[in-house]
């Protein structure tokens, strides 16, 4: 039976929290205070299961300051910005990832979408994450370095159709 895609809730954070700063190397660290607020500020925020993996989104409009978000917003008018994504170690090769990013796209299809980007490290390198997107769809559509020099990324995009 394949676990559910749920909203995260306020009774999940406390596990997010752990799992996102079990990956902050990949993604970055969080306080409880900072992933509260980011929840508040997310355009689409699911978990599967009792947290196998969770992504977290954000639209155009979103009060965030990550250097990756501001890139985008400084490029396009309307997109979603996939910020983070994590599968947890037990519950790895069961497609979670995958269905998390088709639900997104479902959703912001419906929302009127038709743009979403994410940034995957290339220094230090993520191989996984680069296939794993472009296998999804997405394209490069650019780089930067960023926390002063201590990483590089490359930017992608996808497009979704009605």
């Amino acid at each position: 039976m394949t676990a559910p895609i749920d909203r995260i809730a306020q009774d999940d954070e406390a596990a997010i929290l752990a799992l996102n700063n079990e990956h902050a190397a990949e993604l970055s660290w969080l306080e409880a205070e900072r992933l509260s607020f980011l929840l508040g500020e997310a355009f689409y925020a699911r978990r599967i299961g009792d947290l196998e993996a969770f992504i977290m989104t954000f639209d155009q409009d979103a009060n965030y300051d990550s250097p990756n978000f501001v890139w985008f917003r400084e490029r396009y008018e309307r997109f979603i910005y996939v910020d983070r994504v994590v599968v947890a170690a037990h519950a790895r090769g069961r497609g979670h990832a995958r269905r998390l990013y088709q639900d997104l796209f479902d959703h912001a299809r419906r929302a009127g979408h038709t743009l979403v980007t994410c940034e995957v490290n290339s220094d230090p390198p993520n191989p996984t994450s680069d296939a794993f997107h472009a296998a999804l769809g997405f394209a490069e559509v650019g780089d930067a370095v960023i926390h002063g020099g201590k990483k590089t990324v490359r930017y992608y995009a996808r497009q979704i159709v009605g």
